[in-house]
């Protein structure tokens, strides 16, 4: 997608239409809602006063008008709710509404005003990435009644601004919003499509494309570095698994001596639950078991683009979880890479058998500060449902700084304890077990046992079960892969020294 942005005449810009926010309760007072308005011939005025549009979120309007030639003849309103609340975040949903109403009509061009104020960089990134994100969808191996529908272009309004900084936020906005409709596309391709081998082929494409470096471990590789837990998971299947490692150095290391954050991926492209079988019903959705995967590896696309200051490691395990007579059972006892020995009572808690080995390999290329994230337990969407990520670690201060990264870009965070839980992972007859007791507390669980594969590094774990794809559409982005935490994870890393 095309952008640029504009600080003077907003409604003379030759687009295919105009559009803007409308606040909750607000009756069209401001300058540029009077010139809407005017152009509209009162039409904004009138659907406010009668009731019609109130400013609520979800809420549009489409306004036609008799323009003169080269201008739009069309203004869309959007419901942005209470302006207190108005902040980037919201700038990028009502962006992403607005192009996905107006991509529905056929329209190609747009310019948006989204009236917030603040950082121009920030207003503008978020303004550019909502409308990125907005445009993807599942139709991808449709061969008929697919909607080729797309805004090619989209002019963004930010009265008095400087150029620079508008420039600036739009191409951040754009690199966000790809990186993250990368790592959407990741999770929505089929597993017989998205093998191990073929998620390494595309990290390493994608890594040529950026700068990063790309090294892809084979089993011969990950067996002779120990790494039993992780192939302790593929044992069943025909895709041999692989370990996807990014590496970005900056040209001038801000950071302090010595310091690597690492961003850790669960990449079990599909999950059948192995010899512990799921059930057959909804089994479908378990090509999105490699969603944590996906997201260090959209993360780390915009790294490379937006060469942060600080040294960034990314680490991806790939898996495929199958039934077969190779396949682990419940009671084996394998050895991780750490020397730890590790009792599998069910062989479908394999995210964290995968995650032991990808930790203790970051920390062992030097990582002093692991983020880790997965499709790990579906004890989280209990707990917290689909607004919130589930987040532990062993050092608040990282945690701390995840949930305010988070916040900053609308993603939530919500924090679960570990201390006194400890004895769920310990086995009777191994140093740690997968599962923890009577299923209870089962996202703890799972944390704790990663956990004890983490040595003296700083690490937090982001459950990312609950939030890394929605059922429904929205009127700002399709229905399925989410993309979650590539925006927190960008936003940390560009504000970490």
């Amino acid at each position: 997608m095309k952008s640029r942005g504009i600080n003077k005449n907003f409604s003379a810009v030759a687009v295919d239409a105009l559009a803007t926010v409308v606040f909750k309760g607000e009756k069209g007072s401001v300058a540029l809602i009077k010139e809407l308005n005017n152009l509209t011939g009162g039409q904004i005025s009138s659907i406010i006063s009668s009731g019609e549009f109130s400013g609520e979120k979800g809420e549009s309007a489409l306004l036609r008008y008799k323009a003169a030639k080269g201008k739009s003849g069309r203004v869309l309103i959007v419901g942005a709710g209470e302006k207190v609340k108005y902040k980037a975040p919201e700038v990028a949903v009502a962006a992403g509404h607005a192009t996905r109403k107006l991509r529905s009509l056929g329209l190609k061009s747009f310019a948006f005003a989204p009236r917030a104020e603040g950082n121009t960089v920030e207003v503008a990134a978020a303004a550019a990435q909502g409308a990125v994100t907005s445009q993807f969808d599942l139709d991808k191996y449709k061969t008929k009644d697919k909607d080729e529908k797309a805004i090619s272009s989209i002019v963004v309004y930010l009265e008095g601004a400087k150029p620079a900084d508008l420039k600036l936020g739009l191409d951040r906005g754009v690199i966000i919003g790809e990186s993250m409709n990368f790592a959407r596309d990741l999770a929505n391709e089929p597993p017989n499509i998205l093998t191990p081998s073929e998620m390494a082929k595309r990290a390493q494409a994608m890594a040529k494309e950026t700068g990063l470096k790309c090294e892809i471990l084979s089993e011969a590789q990950m067996k002779k570095l120990g790494m039993n837990s992780l192939l302790s998971v593929s044992l069943g299947s025909e895709q041999p698994a692989k370990l996807i490692v990014l590496k970005y150095t900056p040209k001038k290391n801000t950071g302090a001596k010595g310091e690597l954050l690492s961003l850790v991926g669960k990449g079990v492209m599909f999950d059948t639950g192995g010899i512990s079988l799921k059930p057959g019903e909804g089994m479908d959705a378990m090509k999105y078991d490699m969603s944590g995967g996906a997201t260090v590896l959209g993360a780390m696309r915009a790294v490379g683009m937006l060469k942060p200051a600080i040294p960034v490691l990314g680490v991806v395990g790939c898996v495929e979880n199958m039934p077969d007579g190779k396949a682990s059972r419940p009671s084996d006892v394998v050895t991780a890479m750490t020397g730890k020995t590790i009792e599998i009572l069910n062989t479908d808690a394999e995210g964290r058998l995968v995650l032991a080995d990808a930790v203790a390999y970051a920390e062992k290329q030097g990582a002093t500060r692991i983020i880790d994230m997965a499709t790990l337990t579906g004890a989280v969407v209990v707990a917290l449902g689909h607004l919130n990520t589930g987040i532990m670690g062993n050092d608040q201060e990282l945690v701390d700084e995840v949930i305010k990264a988070g916040k900053a870009v609308g993603e939530g965070f919500w924090q679960l304890p570990l201390e006194g839980y400890e004895s769920e992972v310990k086995s009777d007859i191994a140093d740690v077990k997968n599962v923890g007791t009577k299923r209870r507390a089962g996202t703890i669980a799972g944390a704790l046992f990663i956990q004890e594969f983490v040595d003296k590094a700083k690490w937090a774990h982001l459950d990312i079960a609950g939030t890394a794809w929605a059922d429904g559409a929205k009127p700002h982005q399709s229905k399925g892969p989410t993309g979650v935490a590539v925006r927190t994870l960008v936003n940390l890393i560009e504000n970490s020294n």
